[in-house]
């Protein structure tokens, strides 16, 4: 089985960040880790730096 890879939670708005489903409108392919977004990546619904991201306990 696969490992589940990480999803990181936007501590400013809630928004999660899903490797498996990525984040196509930006142009982040899914299966992308976090770990592997741009440095200048933002969140898509409220702007906020991949620093305020924290990851999700599942």
């Amino acid at each position: 089985m696969a490992e589940k890879m990480q999803k990181y939670e936007c501590m400013d708005c809630g928004y999660i960040y899903d490797p498996a489903v990525g984040d196509p409108d930006n142009g982040i392919p899914p299966g992308t880790p976090f770990e592997e977004l741009p440095d200048d990546w933002t969140c898509p619904d409220c702007g906020a730096e991949k620093s305020e991201f924290e990851p999700v306990e599942e």
